[in-house]
């Protein structure tokens, strides 16, 4: 298995560099050459299998060589041993026909921990191989940080270095992050939004100097090992529905395009799949990209679903590139085009590739907010925001027939503020985001600047 950058600029690599790399020197993010396949019957027997067999034949169709598959298993079992339920990923029904798939169970209480716990084992595992040690840095727009701090903490191969934007975040998102004292971990609140954060963590990796000095490498869901971890759950889901004979319909609440990514690969494998509804908030670059063809830069809206709150999807680029047919050059020029004028409208062939699989909708504050409080009294179900955006998005659809079933991406106890007045307490209490309550925390307040931001990792890797 080999991969090959969305860009065209960098030589075909394997998984296990794909994975230690992070991001392709050329500044494109790495996709497989060409796609591993399920046949029906094999995605028919997943209804059967553990969470963590199936995720070990995914890692295996995209590790190759890099890995035998009973190192996938052994790895496997390992990461999905953390989470709460023996499902991994629990469906639980909403309605008639409708669906939630709660993402949530692993140790931070959000759907990164799925591809993290995973990620973690890799990383060790393929280092210690190696005999090297690596500088991890991470931009995150709430849970990503603390799922990789909660993955990572205590490596003695990795060293990790998280960026959040001050104040941005929820409190219990700030403490998964900054209350671990392991030494191998450090946490800068950014005075900037989201997209800050990232831009200084895609700059980072753009300067080759600085690159090698720190060992450089990155666990954003620029990462593909991401991508691949997160597929996994499209394909138990919907072979408890009944697939490859009866076709899903899932809602994806996302800001940077990942987990919504991860279903187009899974329907890449051979996944029958009616469509993928990309549900966001205010910050709607996303639908809009998909409803008219322009993807445009807008100005960050802070909401009270904050790991949405991006303007710059950075997986919407294997996207075009898939759209764009492969078209490494072509893409390189789009996305060259947006940084400097952060705009760019898709060719009309990109525009019907993309509306074959996703529609996009963007969810008001107040429809966010009516949603939790509907669900709570038809169910005695609490969700978080970012869950309500997608459960928002799903009352949209007509029922026709096929499934539909909508990505529970955090527990409501990350957002206890956004619980109904008329919901107790309880309902938005989880023991492992109460534990961290009154815990010191550990961070450094850094303006978005790169350069001091380099200053203080290069001063981190050397300690």
């Amino acid at each position: 298995m080999r991969y090959i950058s969305t860009r065209g600029g960098a030589a075909p690599v394997t998984f296990e560099d794909v994975l230690l790399a992070g991001l392709a020197p050329d500044g494109g993010l790495y996709v497989p050459e060409a796609w591993p396949r399920f046949t029906a019957d094999e995605i028919a027997g997943f209804a059967s299998q553990p969470y963590a067999a199936v995720a070990a034949r995914v890692l295996k169709a995209f590790a190759g060589d890099t890995l035998s598959a009973e190192a996938c298993e052994s790895l496997c079992r390992e990461a999905y041993a953390t989470f709460d339920h023996p499902a991994a990923t629990p469906l639980v029904e909403l309605d008639a026909n409708r669906w939630m798939l709660e993402l949530f169970r692993g140790p931070t209480l959000a759907f990164k921990d799925v591809a993290m716990q995973l990620l973690a084992r890799l990383y060790d595992r393929i280092l210690a191989q190696r005999g090297e040690t690596l500088t991890i840095v991470a931009a995150t727009s709430g849970d990503t940080g603390g799922a990789a701090v909660e993955a990572f903490r205590g490596s003695r191969h990795v060293r990790l270095v998280i960026l959040f934007p001050d104040g941005r975040i929820s409190d219990v998102q700030r403490r998964f992050m900054t209350t671990p004292a392991d030494a191998n971990i450090a946490c800068l609140s950014v005075a900037g939004d989201f997209d800050d954060c990232q831009a200084i963590v895609k700059g980072l990796f753009r300067d080759d100097d600085f690159r090698e000095a720190v060992r450089l490498s990155g666990v954003n869901s620029i990462n593909w090992a991401r991508i691949a971890a997160q597929s996994v759950y499209y394909f138990t889901a919907a072979a408890a529905l009944g697939a490859p004979q009866r076709p899903v319909r899932f809602v994806v609440p996302t800001g940077n395009f990942g987990d919504a990514f991860a279903g187009h690969v899974a329907a890449q494998m051979g996944l029958p799949m009616e469509q993928i509804v990309v549900a966001t908030n205010s910050n709607d670059i996303l639908a809009r990209a998909l409803r008219d063809g322009r993807y445009a830069r807008g100005e960050a809206v802070a909401t009270q679903s904050p790991a949405m709150d991006i303007q710059i999807a950075s997986n919407f680029e294997r996207l075009v590139f898939e759209a764009l047919g492969r078209d490494a050059p072509t893409t390189a020029a789009a996305f060259e085009q947006f940084a400097k004028t952060g705009a760019v409208t898709l060719p009309d062939a990109a525009r019907r590739y993309m509306a074959d699989r996703f529609r996009g909708e963007a969810v008001s504050e107040a429809e966010t907010t009516a949603t939790i409080a509907k669900v709570w009294q038809s169910s005695d179900r609490l969700i978080d925001p970012h869950t309500a955006v997608g459960v928002a998005a799903s009352w949209r659809l007509p029922d026709a027939g096929a499934p539909i079933v909508t990505l529970s991406t955090a527990s409501p106890a990350k957002f206890p503020e956004t619980a109904p007045a008329d919901a107790p307490p309880e309902a938005a209490r989880h023991r492992r985001a109460e534990a961290l309550a009154g815990l010191p925390e550990r961070m450094t307040r850094v303006p978005a600047d790169a350069d001091v931001v380099k200053a203080f990792i290069r001063e981190f890797a050397r300690a």
